[in-house]
């Protein structure tokens, strides 16, 4: 099993079918005997616990589950159609699990071990290493089964919190998948309808494979089965190893895209999103790694802020749009999902969990991804906000640590994108884990607003334009070149006194002393400005040292330039890119500053404002104390 494709033949698969209905049939597994009553005692939701030690008891337990499946409609001989879904995916699932275990054995000394043993007893070291492939043999099977149902079974409703693990055995294949059965069968016992076998299947899925994964420390010889890649297209089902432990299916993109000529203003926002686009497009599937990672200026994770209404959605739309279309071009997989409020659980811990979920399906090496996380004030709270849920502080440590914690890995095929109309109300940790900033601040001149009336308004009228070059405003390169040299100059009014007290001090800054002089009086006046963001600055001045325009005709053909190997896309790349200057440093000190000192006023302003308010609502109030103690008709 190599990192290419492994083809399983549906023969090798069907091969195993009449084991695996013997499986959901009837079998007997061996379970630990705890001592403890399955009866509660009455009123009190507790059970009796015996004082005699049973713990090296074991007892036999028949499992069938075709007939638990059949009991959630007991007045019905017939199978509905969830529930032979589910009876038939359980078994196709033991087969698959048997097949690919089976090509483990194939492609270790298990299979040879194997054959040795039929022939006469094994001696020796071949004992210990025999035992060590058929445990680790159980335990792909095992993975392999509840990744199959995970993937395979649908369910959008809230899991279940009384799924319990189930009792892993890895001592044979059998024994493992036997184990599963078990624990599935006791998961959809306590089903009540149809809708709720489908919702207990899938979170007993989801516990077993994370089961699972904690326990892959245990076995040694998993190198066969890490950087496997599987593909049974019959049933839409793929494992790729380790790397992430699966979710559901993928299901098509359905977005209204939009394209860049549509979008009036955010000029900064706009391009450096369609070469995000482009940058994400050089990741080699092959190697799990992107060359301007390894260059310098690979954005990872960035924010965008601004007014309601000012484009930050049709700016989500538009770049997943023009991911899509490169991935279309490319033959390669993209995945888009946003995390909203919608996934915030009362569940204690189902809303980190779903937070983790959503970060690991866009972080999946095998495919471009784009996650957005909109309003992100509101899906995630400050640490110090004692009114937060419980949720919305799950949030933000998953956030944290994923975006920018130990064990954080930046391969180059996904970015995240955090977008609110209220940034100051983010947690400061979380916000400077964004890489960039990107201000969305929609149409602002004269020239933006007529070219946003005529594009939204259609062509059904014969109305004359009068002097006006249409869009000329909007062309992408004059157009940043004259946002980023608004930029040379601090935009906030804090930073601008910091910045003129810099210039009387020292004058224009020339050397890297100067620029580091600037940073510490930045920080005196902020303290919120960082090493962190120092790091993120630096980056942006590694993005604008590779300020190149990625041409279009490459991405017109995959031969061109996404389907060419790591070293050749390097390369090219390399081949475009130019040092950067003193005067691209200051801008974007500036522009990361302002957005710190613009953050630290806007909650500047929401707190006096709300002093004033609280004044203003006590002067009315003593007055018209004064009124009705004039009228007699106060304290009686």
């Amino acid at each position: 099993m190599d990192t290419g494709l492994t083809a399983i033949s549906e023969a090798d698969i069907e091969k195993h079918r009449a084991m695996a209905q013997s499986f959901i049939t009837r079998v007997v597994v061996l379970e630990d005997g705890a001592g403890r009553s399955g009866t509660e005692l009455a009123g009190t939701g507790r059970r009796f616990v015996s004082t005699v030690s049973t713990g090296s008891v074991r007892k036999t337990r028949e499992v069938e589950l075709s007939r638990t499946v059949q009991a959630v409609r007991p007045d019905d001989q017939l199978l509905s159609i969830p529930q032979h879904t589910l009876l038939y995916r359980a078994r196709r699932g033991l087969s698959v699990a048997m097949a690919v275990a089976e090509v483990y054995a194939k492609s270790t000394a298990l299979e040879d071990l194997q054959a040795k043993n039929a022939r006469s007893p094994l001696e020796g070291d071949d004992v210990a290493t025999y035992k060590r492939l058929l445990s680790t043999a159980a335990y792909v099977a095992a993975f392999t089964f509840a990744s199959y149902l995970l993937q395979t079974i649908e369910s959008d409703a809230e899991a279940p919190n009384d799924i319990k693990e189930p009792d892993f055995a890895f001592d044979t294949q059998q024994d493992a998948l036997k184990a599963l059965l078990a624990g599935l069968d006791g998961a959809l016992a306590g089903a009540s309808d149809d809708h709720d076998l489908a919702t207990r299947a899938r979170a007993f899925a989801t516990v077993a494979v994370e089961g699972l994964l904690a326990r892959k420390g245990r076995f040694d010889a998993l190198g066969a089965f890490e950087n496997a890649h599987i593909r049974i297209d019959q049933d839409d089902f793929t494992i790729d190893g380790f790397d992430v432990a699966p979710g559901r299916k993928s299901k098509p993109l359905v977005m209204t895209f939009k394209k860049p000529d549509e979008i009036i203003g955010n000029h900064i926002a706009k391009y450096q999103a369609m070469r995000l686009a482009k940058m994400l497009m050089a990741y080699d599937f092959d190697r799990q790694l992107n060359p301007f990672v390894e260059l310098g200026g690979f954005l990872f994770t960035f924010i965008g802020d601004g007014a309601p209404g000012t484009g930050k959605t049709i700016l989500i739309q538009m770049t997943a749009g023009l991911i899509n279309d490169y991935c279309q071009i490319a033959g390669v997989p993209f995945h888009y999902e946003n995390f909203g409020v919608d996934q915030i659980s009362s569940y204690q811990g189902k809303s980190g969990q779903n937070c983790k979920q959503f970060v690991n399906n866009v972080l999946n090496p095998r495919s471009i991804g784009f996650g957005t996380v909109d309003d992100i004030d509101q899906v995630a709270a400050k640490r110090s906000d004692d009114r937060a849920s419980a949720g919305q502080q799950e949030i933000t440590g998953v956030l944290m640590e994923s975006f920018a914690g130990a064990s954080t890995v930046v391969r180059g095929n996904c970015a995240f994108g955090m977008f609110s109309n209220y940034p100051e109300n983010v947690d400061d940790a979380l916000r400077q884990r964004a890489g960039a900033r990107w201000v969305v601040d929609g149409p602002q001149t004269r020239d933006d607003y007529i070219d946003i009336f005529v594009l939204l308004a259609g062509k059904n009228h014969k109305i004359p334009m009068g002097e006006h070059a249409l869009f000329e405003a909007q062309q992408i390169q004059k157009a940043v070149s004259v946002a980023y040299e608004e930029h040379a100059k601090p935009q906030e009014e804090g930073l601008r006194k910091v910045y003129d007290r810099f210039l009387n001090d020292h004058g224009e800054p020339k050397s890297l002393v100067d620029v580091g002089e600037y940073l510490h009086m930045i920080k005196e006046a902020e303290p919120r400005f960082t090493g962190r963001a120092i790091k993120n600055v630096t980056d942006a001045i590694k993005m604008r040292a590779m300020d190149i325009d990625l041409p279009d005709a490459w991405f017109e053909k995959p031969e061109t330039f996404m389907g060419k190997g790591y070293d050749e896309k390097k390369a090219m790349i390399e081949e475009l890119r130019g040092p950067f200057s003193m005067a691209m440093v200051m801008q974007e000190i500036n522009r990361y500053a302002d957005s710190e000192f613009r953050y630290s006023d806007r909650a500047d302003d929401v707190d006096v404002s709300k002093l004033i308010r609280d004044a203003k609502l006590r002067e009315r109030a003593i007055g018209e104390i004064e009124a009705l103690k004039a009228k007699g008709l106060w304290g009686g």
